[in-house]
């Protein structure tokens, strides 16, 4: 029986290192070499931009996310940018669009960037293989028309002719079935949860969808004919009037020229002298920006903190989940940690604070802006830089901070709450399913079991503590943005504002983004010349995410590696192979004998 389990021991060792430790390794040595890549850059190069692929507000904090994606960023991009503008090595850039619709705010951004680069004198094109009414077009058609040159393929489709939305509402179905939607909204802007509560938009839905979508197409299309030098009013009638093949469009120069990706590519390589290679822009941002932030940042002695926030806000610590998905929440206790750790950094000087949420939990909303107001505090100016959007539990978070930078088209505000339950009782009880509860305290201890609705007095209670987390978030803002309460709640209500309308109701301060963030950080922190960006929530190592995963310390995982390095070389590998031919001849039984070794 001994035997028996030492040789089951065995197995399972050989198992465990065949099926997760090899192949760690392998991914930790590839990673491992990127974290200190060699400039290969030829001396002439295109960079290839492809945003086909899609893309986050921020870079991953999981160090092997981009296994599972682009791996691209807005604001990994626009940094590539701007340290591509100085490069003598990078002749130009070459754009693939999507086909597809972009986030309004990431096109924003990206447009800054485009225009940047080219104000430095080098050329920056675009292909497109078509544009189709998938998800918001006309920002994607906006940030082609912000480059020197827009090339479509011979045939492709430009149908950015507008914007439309559409929802699903299941209060008739759940009626059908028995569902129980049973929420509460302040106030009637908050719109989240109608779909389950009515079968049509209310008045203030429609009012509220209508007036973002008008302002984010109106920003789009308008932006695109002052790059494009054309009358606005005649560039609007000719867009509305689509769809067009890419030949007509090119003809109601919408475009400026048809041919395939390559034969742009070729003349864009052309144009800058001939001699020049495509680069992928990954490739470059690897060798440059994301080198630069793991060394803490290139730049003067003064230094200006960066700190992000992407996706919903939640309590706790990120690191755990999928290894390979990036990890796009809020996590409190690390956003708040990253300011604490800026408040306590000497050379840090002020605090450019990115976010890109559509909320999330109160309770964590409200540990991260304790952290803001901390830094404020101690001296540090913060200002926002918004992305995508920073509604909700996102704005929530920027309301108090020094100043607050948004994108025209980032979707902000939304200062309102919802919360509540599905009641299912009835619906499971036609399927021969019955629900029961059983509760001891007071009556409040099931007011969110699924069996039914709220009692009245629950719901009393329930609604009591909307209103609390209601007014709190009036407050707040209203403190943060030094506005009168009564203001606040006017604009309030969970309704929605773009950038452009939230900076006329002063719950923004001014439109740009992200370097114009940080100038207006360096103004508030009285800074001459130039700055250091630290990025102080950069992505751990493979082998500090492998030590929050499976609980192995960080330096027994690096000396795993380093032994998959021997065991990668024949010399090692076949004294290897004698030391177990040895011991098989050791053996009394004659049988190898592989006992699992602990990891320390």
């Amino acid at each position: 029986m001994k035997q028996f389990l030492l040789t089951m021991a065995g197995v399972f060792a050989g198992l465990v290192l065949f099926f997760v430790l090899i192949p760690f390794l392998v991914i930790g040595s590839i990673i491992g070499a990127a974290s200190n890549p060699k400039d290969t850059t030829p001396a002439q190069a295109v960079l290839e931009l492809d945003l086909r692929g899609g893309m986050t507000d921020q870079e991953s904090k999981n160090p092997f996310a981009a296994f599972g994606g682009s791996g691209l960023s807005v604001v990994s991009v626009i940094e590539t940018l701007r340290h591509a503008e100085t490069d003598d090595k990078v002749k130009g850039v070459f754009v693939r669009l999507p086909e597809g619709g972009m986030a309004p705010a990431a096109a924003d951004e990206l447009r800054l960037a485009f225009l940047h680069f080219r104000k430095a004198g080098k050329p920056i094109w675009a292909h497109s293989q078509g544009l189709y009414p998938s998800g918001v077009v006309t920002s994607t058609y906006m940030l082609g028309a912000a480059t020197d040159a827009l090339w479509m393929q011979p045939d492709s489709s430009f149908q950015a002719v507008g914007l439309a939305g559409e929802d699903m509402f299941f209060k008739r179905f759940f009626d059908k079935y028995g569902v129980k939607a049973d929420y509460e909204q302040r106030m009637e802007y908050k719109n989240a949860v109608n779909p389950y509560l009515y079968s049509d938009y209310t008045p203030a839905h429609r009012e509220s969808a209508t007036s973002w979508m008008g302002s984010v197409y109106r920003t789009g299309i308008l932006t695109a004919a002052i790059d494009r030098k054309k009358e606005p009013v005649a560039f609007v009638r000719a867009i509305e009037a689509g769809p067009y093949s890419a030949e007509d469009a090119a003809r109601k120069g919408l475009i400026d020229k048809v041919g395939q990706v390559r034969e742009a590519s070729d003349a864009l390589i052309a144009r800058v002298g001939g001699k020049a290679k495509l680069v992928e822009f990954d490739d470059y941002m690897t060798q440059t920006v994301r080198s630069q932030r793991a060394a803490g940042g290139l730049g003067g002695k003064s230094v200006i903190a960066v700190i992000g926030a992407e996706g919903p806000i939640m309590t706790g610590r990120g690191g755990s989940g999928n290894p390979f998905a990036g990890d796009e929440t809020v996590w409190s206790d690390d956003v708040s940690e990253a300011f604490y750790d800026a408040i306590e950094d000497k050379d840090v000087k002020a605090i450019v604070f990115r976010v890109s949420s559509p909320g999330g939990s109160d309770t964590a909303s409200e540990q991260i802006l304790a952290a803001v107001k901390a830094a404020r505090k101690a001296g540090k100016p913060v200002v926002v830089s918004m992305g995508t959007y920073a509604a909700s539990g996102g704005y929530w978070i920027s309301s108090s901070a020094n100043e607050i930078v948004a994108q025209p088209t980032t979707l902000t505000g939304s200062i309102g709450v919802y919360g509540g339950k599905f009641a299912l009782g009835d619906a499971l009880s036609r399927f021969g399913i019955d629900v029961r509860t059983t509760a001891v305290g007071g009556e409040y201890a099931g007011a969110f079991g699924t069996a039914g609705s709220f009692t009245p007095d629950q719901r009393a209670a329930f609604a009591q503590w909307m209103d609390h987390i209601y007014d709190g978030f009036v407050g707040r803002v209203a403190e943060g943005r030094k506005l009168p309460v009564d203001r606040v709640r006017e604009i309030a209500k969970g309704r929605v504002w773009t950038g452009v309308q939230a900076r006329q109701l002063k719950l923004v301060d001014s439109l740009g983004g992200y370097y114009e963030a940080i100038d207006r950080a360096k103004a508030l922190a009285g800074i001459k010349g130039e700055v250091r960006i630290r990025h102080m929530d950069s992505p751990s190592s493979p082998f500090e995410a492998f030590e929050k995963m499976f609980g192995v310390s960080s330096t027994s995982v690096r000396t795993l590696a380093a032994a998959g390095w021997v065991m990668g070389d024949p010399r090692a590998a076949a004294i290897l192979d004698e030391m177990a031919a040895a011991r098989l001849r050791a053996s009394p039984s004659g049988a190898a004998v592989l006992a699992p070794t602990p990891v320390r």
